[in-house]
């Protein structure tokens, strides 16, 4: 048997990671801007988090969810005091696209109805209802396409407007920082004119957070940054630095019915534990406050340096899209190939940075200089 191809692949083999640097198997190092797709959150094989997986593992890492675990109880907790969510109730899955499917069919249950806006440019997931409100008809299979979401343009106020006062959207739901869609921001009067209209017409508001979220934009949430509170709330990428979990943030709004969702492996004892390992790190270094003041730094870095073929820099925090007036194809091979380091990519033209959260100023300098190289040359 062999591996279906699904993916494009560089010819590299990583076996070793730490902090924000990785190393193939013929030893060479590489700098790590990519974060595995904005996976790693607190570093690679921090020796916190490596610890309490391994302990974890050697007293229980599986269990299912037809007994107590406490362990879902305090992360549950903490989650809530990082984020200022509290007052929210948890549902734990295993990957982006579950909690965005769970979303919105709690938000079907919710209000009974079967329509969802969406972004144009979004991506949600590769799951039924998730890849359907993803704005890409390549990877949309005929089965799934099926009439439910209307995608519409970023910041039109009135294009939502419209269609919120149909009266019979099920849901909204939005990444406030775009990943796929090119690190393409929401203003805050778009972010607080879509909470009232939610609010008017009984709309759920879902926030993705799965790629924006966790530390990354400079504040624990993403759309903390436009004042707005949504009724759900989907993390995942680096809430558990690498381990597949994810979850829903559920407001009170929500009454639970037995029956209405379910997981096998979501919540498990050791994902549980990675994820309270991943917020001590996060707590303890100050990850969030790192992620604003580095991918400010970086930012403010760039523009200055005015490279050439770079058309735009935009993003927050330590989620960043440098623009090209060229394909990125070639410059982020070249990135890799020459000079050593991982980037991710947007479109055909946005190189895509989603570093560790533990970047420091010296790691961005290095890229910089990196970068400097391919573009001048």
């Amino acid at each position: 048997m062999y591996l279906f191809d699904v993916y494009p692949l560089f010819n590299i083999a990583i076996d070793k990671g730490l902090g924000c640097k990785v190393w193939d198997t013929e030893g060479q190092e590489y700098l790590d801007l990519y974060g595995g797709h904005a996976v790693i959150s607190i570093g690679h094989c921090h020796p916190h988090y490596v610890a309490a997986m391994t302990k974890q593992l050697n007293t229980l890492g599986f269990y299912s969810n037809s007994v107590i675990n406490d362990l879902q109880k305090e992360f549950a907790y903490r989650l809530g005091e990082a984020s200022g969510y509290g007052d929210y109730q948890l549902f734990l899955v295993n990957s982006g696209a579950e909690a965005n499917e769970n979303a919105m069919k709690l938000a079907s249950f919710y209000n009974g109805r079967t329509r969802i806006l969406s972004l144009e440019k979004a991506f949600h997931g590769r799951t039924s209802l998730a890849v359907e409100a993803t704005n890409n008809p390549k990877i949309i299979a005929p089965i799934n396409d099926n009439g439910h979401v209307t995608y519409l343009p970023l910041n039109d106020i009135e294009a939502w407007k419209t269609e919120l006062e149909k009266g019979d959207v099920c849901a909204v739901i939005i990444e406030c920082i775009q990943g796929v869609g090119g690190i393409r921001m929401v203003t805050k009067e778009f972010m607080q004119a879509i909470r009232e209209l939610c609010n008017k017409h009984n709309t759920v508001l879902i926030c993705d957070e799965i790629q924006c979220g966790y530390g990354r934009s400079g504040k624990f949430f993403a759309h903390q940054h436009f004042d707005v509170r949504p009724d759900l709330i989907t993390v995942a990428k680096g809430i558990c630095n690498g381990f597949p979990m994810s979850a829903v943030l559920i407001s009170e709004k929500f009454k639970p019915v037995y029956g209405q969702l379910g997981t096998t492996f979501g919540g498990n004892h050791l994902a549980c534990a990675g994820a309270i390992a991943v917020l001590d790190v996060i707590e303890n270094e100050h990850l969030v406050e790192n992620a604003a003041e580095v991918g400010e730094y970086i930012t403010t870095r760039l523009r200055e340096e005015n490279l050439p073929h770079v058309t735009d820099i935009r993003g927050m925090g330590l989620m960043i899209g440098i623009e090209l007036d060229v394909p990125y194809k070639e410059i982020r091979t070249r990135l890799v190939t020459e000079e050593h380091c991982f980037t991710g990519c947007s479109g055909t033209n946005v190189l895509r940075l989603l570093p560790p959260l533990c970047l420091t100023k010296a790691d961005a300098d290095e890229f910089i200089n990196r970068l400097k190289k391919v573009l001048t040359n």
